[in-house]
């Protein structure tokens, strides 16, 4: 442990201050805190809300930021005001981060922060996403994948360091729950978060409503499909009281990037590596 911290930290150690895209899920929390240690009061979190990121997350980016007693800083980005974002191309992601990144780079230059972190790990390396190319862009970095910390790795080091994000479930930006192609609204994102946390409180602890128009369908952990089973019928009425009209239960169960799937290699290499500029 103490190695691959200690890498990390020379990493950070390569700025004099820093901001961090702050999500508040087990990545960027993990971040942070080894963050604080290199920085002090020279390190800014910021969190932007918008209507793919519920309120329900904001309130928990609020609560670690105040816990780890780092400065945080929430601005907004609308994804949905961008031209072509809620046509829902396979490309979205480039979107959503050229718009993020670049007002968070904006307040890192107006409040003199050299530099600009994500949370992204190693293991997004391996996966289909068109919103590196915007942090590139941008100029922003990624240490924790730089300095080779999997996904595993992190809930390791945060159980070591105590953090309430060790075992806490991996989120995704609502519009993830699309089918490319859908016209994605505030109506069905607003429905979306709305279901998701209901089944939180039901004591599911990883899983995916995907919206496929009328229809629900539930990404669930393998361990967790016969308690699904189980619970179907409180499941469909927290569906069909926010407009689903047909729930069904995946028997792949979940899987991160499980849109993705209709995706050949071909079509992920063009759209990561798309001319498109947002608008």
């Amino acid at each position: 442990m103490e190695n691959k911290i200690n890498g990390l930290q020379a990493y950070l150690k390569r700025y004099r201050s820093a901001v961090i895209a702050f999500s508040g899920g087990v990545d960027s929390t993990f971040l942070a805190r080894i963050g604080k240690d290199v920085y002090g009061d020279k390190l800014l979190l910021i969190t932007a809300t918008s209507s793919t990121y519920p309120s329900y997350e904001l309130e928990e980016a609020k609560s670690l930021a105040l816990l780890l007693g780092i400065r945080h800083k929430v601005i907004e980005s609308e994804e949905l005001d961008i031209k072509g974002y809620s046509e829902n191309p396979p490309d979205r992601c480039y979107y959503c981060k050229s718009e993020l990144f670049r007002k968070i780079k904006l307040v890192a230059l107006e409040e003199g922060y050299e530099a600009v972190f994500d949370g992204s790990n190693a293991d997004d390396n391996n996966d289909f996403r068109p919103g590196m190319k915007a942090k590139k862009e941008q100029g922003v970095t990624s240490p924790l994948a730089e300095t080779g910390f999997t996904k595993t790795d992190i809930r390791h080091f945060s159980e070591e360091l105590n953090l309430p994000t060790a075992r806490k479930q991996s989120y995704a930006c609502l519009a993830s729950r699309f089918p490319y192609g859908e016209r994605i609204t505030k109506v069905k994102l607003d429905r979306l978060a709305l279901a998701e946390l209901e089944v939180r409180k039901m004591g599911f602890t990883q899983f995916r409503i995907r919206s496929h128009e009328n229809l629900a369908r539930f990404e669930f952990i393998p361990s967790e499909i016969d308690k699904a089973w189980r619970d179907r019928d409180k499941l469909t009425e927290i569906c069909k009281k926010e407009g689903f009209k047909y729930i069904t239960i995946d028997l792949t169960g979940y899987r991160t990037g499980s849109m993705n799937e209709v995706l050949s290699d071909s079509d992920k290499r063009r759209y990561q590596n798309s001319e498109n500029t947002p608008e």
